[in-house]
């Protein structure tokens, strides 16, 4: 694993930055950190949404850097990536975890009794398992491409109003969505792994 200098990253006159998830994103969350701790100041973030997209802008060198989920600690691996990453050429700059905390977004002044289906990405819906079961036992559960796009949809009409989505506060607060249940992960102590790709440009070295 190659280890990004501060001062090289800092250097540049633009960073791009690929998100695998739309804006409200734990990917994004993640993204942020990143930034902060390789000390890249306004970076462009490119809210990609997919793993796949995510990494073919790095192989092609749309972006700079790449930010997508590989584990958690409740759900296990992201399957999604895990696919993605075997199918292309890239570097890995960092390895590192944020703190999540799930949550149910519905459109505002909506019911419990009125929702009818729960929208959000496989692995949210993973680290609910118990908490849906215990508390939603009659209500379908629907995956979804990302939690933040959930969200998004569920704000645009996209979904039917009667839906809740599983995404984070920052969600809530962009798409203008009530918090009708906060932290709602099976257990207090959540996060994610994700890791920071940036092209492949190594000639002597095994693929990622």
């Amino acid at each position: 694993m190659k280890n990004m200098a501060p001062e090289a990253v800092a250097s540049k006159k633009l960073v791009i930055i690929g998100v695998c998830g739309a804006r409200g994103s734990f990917s994004e969350e993640a993204a942020r950190a990143f930034a902060a701790q390789s000390d890249i100041f306004e970076p462009d973030f490119r809210y990609l949404v997919t793993a796949e997209a995510v990494l073919t802008a790095v192989e092609v060198g749309d972006i700079s850097v790449g930010i997508l989920p590989v584990a958690n600690s409740i759900g296990g691996i992201v399957i999604e990536s895990v696919y993605a990453t075997a199918g292309h050429r890239y570097e890995v700059e960092k390895l590192f975890a944020i703190e999540i905390h799930q949550n149910i977004l519905v459109k505002k002044g909506t019911r419990a009794e009125q929702v009818t289906q729960i929208v959000s990405h496989d692995q949210a819906l993973k680290q609910c398992k118990g908490y849906l079961a215990r508390v939603w036992p009659g209500v379908e559960l629907v995956e979804y491409s990302d939690t933040a796009k959930a969200a998004e949809d569920l704000a645009s009409g996209v979904l039917p109003p009667t839906s809740a989505v599983i995404a984070s506060v920052a969600a809530a607060e962009i798409y203008d969505l009530d918090i009708y249940e906060a932290s709602v992960n099976d257990l207090k102590t959540n996060f994610t792994t994700f890791i920071a790709v940036t092209p492949f440009t190594r000639t002597d070295a095994a693929h990622a």
